[in-house]
């Protein structure tokens, strides 16, 4: 078994103001020698207080606070894939309250020197108060370690190394990125490598309602392909033939399936509309290729 090894904690924040500051505050409680927190930060321009704050951090090395002027999720994790000094990169959340042993189980995890990505559990607010049982069906709040074929963006760390093997994460997951965690983890696993699921390695989501991806609304209302878009490119990039036909057609019919526009039918035409922009804005990534990290250009980040 190898030995403990470094970790570097990478979280990819967007109008995120208070509540960054807390979840850093958080993390830095339960770091320990060699553990680094990189802020791969898309905002413009934060709240006084708060570009204060970080500014502070960043100068006394609490933090290594890269400003990236692009809101992207997965340009962000490639930035930090680029920029960690450990092997073992846990990404998260910027909305979060980590339990004391995350980092801990996080490091356990990887000790058996296998290029693993390691799936954390995820407690969401409406979780409070439930029960969970060992055995329950698989769901990213259960008690039971075992192996996935898939992971959520805002609790898991992987191999550096083997991450940039495999290209980082698709840039063309643009907007929501809905769907890039889908596509790595197909990569991933087609590649031969494992992800598992590690209960012990546990946050507290606060889901805020304002910043990160709640940026650009909901999907229910709006004409925007902003929702749309990654699960189309998702479907061109791991399905084909008739597969991708049914997918795209389930897609579309359950886009205006919910009591929202059973009750507001006026609201059918226009996501239809939006639904059709994003597959025309899909299909024209997929036909240009993938955007790995290897083709990225990483002018667009710097450090403070």
């Amino acid at each position: 078994m190898s030995a403990l090894r470094a970790i570097s904690v990478a979280i990819p924040s967007y109008r995120r103001e208070q509540v960054l500051l807390n979840s850093i505050r958080e993390l830095s409680l339960i770091s320990s020698a060699g553990t680094e927190i990189l802020i791969i930060d898309q905002t413009p321009q934060h709240e006084a207080p708060v570009e204060a704050q970080l500014t502070a951090w960043n100068a006394e090395g609490a933090i290594r606070w890269i400003r990236s002027e692009l809101p992207s999720i997965p340009m962000a994790m490639n930035v930090a894939l680029r920029e960690a000094k450990n092997d073992i990169v846990l990404f998260l959340d910027d909305d979060i309250v980590p339990d004391e042993q995350l980092l801990a189980a996080h490091r356990e995890a990887h000790t058996s020197g296998e290029a693993l990505l390691v799936a954390g559990r995820v407690l969401q607010p409406w979780h409070k108060g439930v029960k969970f049982a060992h055995g329950e069906p698989f769901h990213f709040a259960c008690l039971d370690r075992q192996p996935v074929y898939e992971f959520m963006g805002g609790n898991f760390s992987i191999s550096r190394k083997a991450a940039i093997e495999l290209g980082g994460f698709d840039e063309n997951f643009v907007k929501v990125a809905y769907r890039f965690e889908a596509e790595f983890a197909h990569r991933w696993c087609a590649s031969g490598r494992q992800i598992v699921y590690e209960p012990k390695a546990l946050i507290h989501h606060l889901k805020a309602v304002e910043g990160g991806t709640r940026t650009f609304g909901t999907h229910l209302t709006t004409t925007r392909p902003d929702h749309a878009v990654g699960e189309y490119y998702y479907f061109f990039v791991t399905k084909n033939g008739s597969d991708l036909i049914r997918a795209i057609t389930k897609r579309l019919l359950n886009s205006v399936r919910s009591k929202h526009h059973l009750r507001r039918p006026w609201w059918i035409p226009m996501t239809l509309f939006a639904e059709v922009r994003g597959l025309i804005w899909a299909a024209r990534m997929y036909r240009r290729g993938p955007m790995h990290i290897q083709q990225t250009m990483f002018d667009g980040a710097h450090a403070c």
